[in-house]
């Protein structure tokens, strides 16, 4: 047995040594020998890096997959795919395997959304949703979302974003610092905070206090302390803004429990406008933009 190599070892050996590394080493070990390559392709290897549920996910298609093999279906999963209805969106993340989900606005709560004095429900080129919600005029904003753990990987830190845009016509939202949480239900953790959805340009910034600065002064007294862990919106490479709500930890999924997201501007009864709203995102947050072959 000295000397014996990995290259002697039986290709189902291979297999399953593979199998417990994750898809970016499964596609570097191709390149080692003819056996680790027949290995790397089989589909013992990728159904181990498919979510234990994904029959229920390519039930669940808008649009079904027709894939010859365990690694197409794999890297298919790894791009936007429109489930329930096409009011969610699934994405696995190429170099782990762990599920994402982004909540369209129509899987959301939004205080009013169904009165078209307040919310419109609009369609844009940038969405990957067929509606989005725009805000008209509100003095109470009110978002919340929720998601069941069973639906994403287990011993994972995960993060929850609010996917946004502001129109040109939008005003009142930098008034008054929002209120954000993530609760996971039966957990003694609640991660709350605050959040301004934009930072205003000067020139704006100066025509909103006219309109608005003596709703200011009055609520001077109740604002809350700024400091420097507020949470702006950042850009994203898609076009839209996200907003981070909070984080958890999805441990083994023993438990099926439900993660509850918000933001909540309900203070400042002061009219605001302009936000657009395509859903909440929530992926895990050590996401890294690797390559599969």
């Amino acid at each position: 047995m000295e000397g014996m190599g990995f290259s002697m070892l039986p290709e189902s050996c291979v297999s399953t040594i593979l199998s417990l590394t994750s898809p970016p080493d499964a596609c570097k070990s191709s390149l080692v020998s003819s056996i680790f390559r027949a290995a790397a392709e089989s589909d013992v290897v990728w159904e181990r890096f498919l979510p234990a549920d994904y029959y229920d996910i390519l039930s669940r298609l808008v649009e079904p997959l027709v894939v010859s093999s365990k690694k197409e279906l794999f890297l298919r999963l790894c791009e936007p795919t429109l489930i329930d209805g096409g009011n969610k969106r699934f994405r696995l993340e190429k170099w782990s395997g762990k599920t994402s989900y982004l909540l369209s606005a129509r899987e959301l709560s939004i205080t009013w959304s169904h009165d078209p004095i307040h919310w419109r429900w609009t369609s844009v080129p940038e969405s990957r949703f067929s509606e989005v919600a725009e805000l008209k005029t509100v003095c109470r904003l009110e978002i919340y979302g929720k998601i069941r753990t069973q639906m994403l990987s287990p011993n994972t830190k995960y993060g929850a974003y609010l996917i946004i845009k502001i129109s040109n016509r939008a005003y009142g939202l930098d008034l008054m610092p929002s209120e954000i949480s993530v609760e996971v239900s039966n957990s003694t953790e609640i991660i709350y905070g605050t959040a301004y959805l934009r930072c205003s340009d000067s020139k704006k910034k100066q025509m909103e206090r006219l309109f608005y600065g003596n709703c200011r002064e009055m609520l001077r007294t109740t604002r809350v302390v700024e400091g420097d862990g507020r949470s702006v919106p950042c850009e994203r490479g898609d076009g839209w803004m996200e907003l981070e709500l909070g984080d958890f930890f999805n441990g083994d999924q023993g438990d099926d429990e439900e993660v509850k997201m918000s933001l909540r501007e309900v203070k400042g009864y002061h009219l605001k406008g302009g936000l657009i709203i395509e859903g909440i995102e929530v992926r895990p947050k050590d996401s890294r933009k690797l390559c599969v072959c």
